[in-house]
This record gives C-alpha cells, structure tokens and sequence, in this order.
C-alpha cells in the first residue's frame, strides 16, 4: 500500500502491523478507526472503552487480523489512564499510533450520555460546575495525560525497523472556532486539545514524533441521530453546501491518513474537516 500526494507516490510503502491506541472506540468514528486500521493497514489495534464493555468487544472481535486489544478506563481519573495506556502498551508491544478521540459533548448519568443543554441561560449554576468540570476533565485533561503517558512511551521504546518513532492524532473540533452555545464547555475543551497539539508538535518533533489535530463538524454518529432525525436535522445538513453531514467511515479516513508515516510534514496543523460548513 502506498500513500500518493498530488498525485505522485511518496519514497516508502506503510509499515505493517504497527501498534495503535484508539481512545473512545466502542461506537462511532472511534470504532471505525479501529476496523480501518485493522484492514486497511493490518495494524494491531487497542480499543478503548470507559462504560460500554459489549459495544467494545464486538469492535475488536470484528476486527480484521489478530493481536488485537480491549483496554478500559475513565479518562477522568488519571490513575485509571496510567493502567490503560499500560495495558495498551503490554498487550501491543510497542503504541506506534495514538489516535485521541474519546470525548464527550455533554454528559447526564440519567441519559446516558446523551446531548444536555448546559448553556448560560438553561442551567443552574450547579450544573454548570460540574458540566464544565466534568468536560474538561475528559476531553481535555484527560487527553492530556493519554498523551504525556503515550508520548514518553514512544520516547522510551524503540520502534521497529523502518517505523517511525510516533504518530498522535487528536479529534477536536469545529466548534472550537464555531462555538458551542448550548455547551461551551465543549467547545473550550477542543479549543484546548488544538493548541495542546500544536503546542506538542513543536516539542515532539525533533524526536521523530508527529502531532496533528483533526476538527470534524457535525457526525452521523448514533449519538447524533436525536438531532438529525427530529426537527434540527434538516438546518443542520444545511450548514454544508453538500446538504449533508459527515460520515463515520470518511472522518476516520482522514485519522488514518494523518497518522501515515508520510504525513509527517502535517504535523502542527488542525485539518478542518467540515464539509465546508465553517470557514476561518
């Protein structure tokens, strides 16, 4: 398999079968993440999970090869981040890629993690503490920590012949420029991991160790299909001149090709990946 650029193939063919730690993989663009590494690239591939154990295990045993993984822990508590990435580390070998996606947007225990208003006008002050500690705890802290844990991993362990020494993707998002009225916390959240991965880049890079951030817009995700199927749907297709929103499939297409031996000189920058629904 070779990566092409503007149309010319570059120097070298992918590795086979590195190591690759998936965060937020039991469902959605995680979970998709995980199957197209497996089969596009034949990479071993961990999965991780915090709550839905079954959705999990029926990502990695669909997934195509062996030496697969499932690793779970909440990102929230550093302690539980320390054990994942060091499970995920023993049961792959090496973590040659670390795609960073386990995120939430608003959680309610009594929902199941489904959207919440958490705006100004619609939550008590209470609610507003604890959404926003709890948001950046996970999305922003936590992806923090799998970082730092992965990072010096890739900076301790060698790589194997012809491998380079790390690839990180961190899943942000539009709403980091666009805004997030009705949970702002998210939104300050991703705006944090971008600079977090520019901020990396320019750190890691002298070590072989590219960083790159993905900004996705709206996600035909189960989690997104209260949106997209009531009355919001049809204005939320209208933010892109494609009418339509983004596939899981083509946004873990495009984590796969930023996490690509050959695309290291992408490493610094935040790929808008919206469908032309926000311009900046």
């Amino acid at each position: 398999m070779t990566i092409t650029m503007a149309g010319s193939p570059l120097e070298h063919d992918l590795p086979r079968q590195r190591g690759v730690l998936v965060t937020g993989a039991s469902r959605g663009v995680g979970a998709e993440v995980a199957r197209l590494f497996a089969s596009a690239c034949g990479d071993r591939v961990a999965v991780h999970y915090r709550s839905s154990r079954a959705e999990a295990e029926a990502v990695v045993a669909g997934l195509e090869g062996d030496g697969h993984a499932l690793v779970q822990g909440d990102l929230a508590d550093p302690a539980q981040v320390e054990r994942l990435v060091r499970d995920a580390a023993a049961a792959l070998g090496r973590i040659d890629v670390l795609i960073n996606n386990a995120a939430l947007f608003a959680e309610d225990p009594a929902t199941q993690g489904r959207r919440l208003d958490l705006s100004v006008e619609h939550s008590s002050y209470e609610e507003w503490v604890q959404g926003w500690r709890r948001t950046t705890d996970v999305n922003l802290l936590g992806t923090a920590n799998v970082t730092y844990l992965v990072a010096r991993h890739m900076l301790e362990v060698e790589p194997a012949t012809g491998f380079p020494r790390g690839r990180i993707v961190t899943v942000g998002s539009r709403g980091a420029y666009r805004g997030e009225p009705q949970v702002p916390a998210y939104g300050a959240s991703k705006a944090g991991v971008h600079a977090m991965t520019q901020s990396l880049a320019v750190a890691l890079a002298p070590h072989g160790i590219g960083c790159v951030g993905i900004a996705p817009g709206f996600i035909a995700t189960d989690m997104g299909a209260a949106v997209l199927d009531g009355p919001e749907g049809d204005a939320v297709r209208a933010q892109s001149p494609f009418g339509r929103v983004a596939m899981p499939r083509e946004v873990a297409a495009a984590i796969m090709a930023l996490a690509q031996p050959g695309a290291e000189w992408a490493s610094g920058a935040i790929l808008d990946f919206n469908g032309a629904s926000y311009l900046h």
